[in-house]
């Protein structure tokens, strides 16, 4: 088992990984009878893409001598209605200074780890994912 979710009620959860303990909460959006005080479900997916793209980067820059600390990764989750439902994710990648410099065939083995990280490849055609990447 990976985790255990337990609804605390006012459309709030709590979530707790087994092996580490830690634990994240989230709450229901503001447009869907929620406070939108933390991240919700579908906040989650969305960054789920963004944490898995760059953590399979990380892995792959280790093998290549590259230390990828300090990039940033915007996200930006889009809705649609009828079925209410991740329509769409924008990332926006930002590269610090320092990995500006590598190769162009260092760059396009990253972006394509990332583009064929397990997330990635879990997520329905029907949901435009748009990257941005600022090397």
């Amino acid at each position: 088992m990976t985790s255990v979710v337990v609804y605390d009620g006012d459309l709030r959860t709590t979530c707790t990984h087994l092996k580490s303990s830690s634990a994240i909460e989230t709450d229901a959006p503001p447009d869907n009878h929620g406070k939108g005080e933390r991240f919700s479900p579908t906040d989650l997916m969305a960054t789920s893409l963004a944490t898995c793209m760059v953590t399979v980067m990380g892995i792959k820059a280790r093998s290549m001598n590259i230390d990828l600390k300090g990039i940033q990764v915007d996200v930006e989750k889009i809705m649609k209605a009828e079925p209410r439902r991740v329509g769409g994710i924008n990332l926006k990648f930002h590269i610090p200074d320092h990995l500006k410099g590598i190769e162009e065939k260092s760059k396009d083995i990253l972006r394509h780890v990332a583009h064929t990280c397990p997330v990635a490849q879990s997520i329905h055609p029907d949901i435009k994912v748009h990257v941005e990447w600022n090397w």
